[in-house]
């Protein structure tokens, strides 16, 4: 099951998003990437393991505009996520 998690302060948003299996992963990843090709403003990207064999795929944005949340919200449309915590 793919889970995500929204977190943004003053010019910083980061998306994570939480898959389990290699299909999800993969499933992700090309969403993702597949969206932010499309946009100009690129973000830091990165992987971490976390229990029980999940991992988190991080999307950060330092120094954002307004963007980022069309991005994010692309992301998970998507995904076909329509809750965030």
């Amino acid at each position: 099951m793919i889970d995500t998690e929204f977190r943004s302060e003053e010019r910083f948003s980061r998306l994570s998003i939480a898959y389990d299996t290699n299909e999800e992963k993969e499933c992700v990843n090309t969403h993702v990437d597949s969206i932010i090709k499309k946009y100009a403003y690129k973000p830091e990207i990165y992987t971490t393991k976390v229990t029980n064999g999940k991992e988190v795929l991080v999307i950060e944005y330092h120094d954002c505009t307004r963007e980022t949340g069309d991005i994010f919200e692309d992301i998970m449309k998507s995904l076909n996520i329509t809750c965030c915590s």
